[in-house]
């Protein structure tokens, strides 16, 4: 399952359906965010943000393993957001637990 969830962001990145880096925490703000991944290894002060900013727009966020984040692009990144309603909803579909 693991794997058709990685797919899945990484066709939304193909798609230029994510946001990275600083951008992720204005998408949130923008109400543009649909979903937001976080890796395992992100810093504790950072999740913490990400989270709370998640929880005041009401946007879902899960944390991911960091192997498995690792595992979604080629450039290092520790949290993304997804921007599109239907990618998200694949992505949360195919998540583990």
């Amino acid at each position: 399952m693991m794997n058709k969830m990685i797919s899945m962001i990484q066709m939304a990145m193909r798609a230029r359906k994510v946001a990275t880096g600083d951008q992720v925490i204005s998408s949130i703000q923008s109400r543009k965010a649909k979903l937001v991944l976080y890796s395992s290894s992100c810093g504790e002060n950072k999740s913490k943000k990400l989270i709370d900013k998640c929880a005041t727009f009401y946007v879902p966020i899960y944390e991911i393993d960091a192997k498995d984040f690792d595992a979604i692009s080629n450039s290092p990144i520790s949290s993304l957001s997804i921007l599109d309603e239907n990618f998200a909803k694949g992505i949360l579909k195919h998540r583990k637990g």
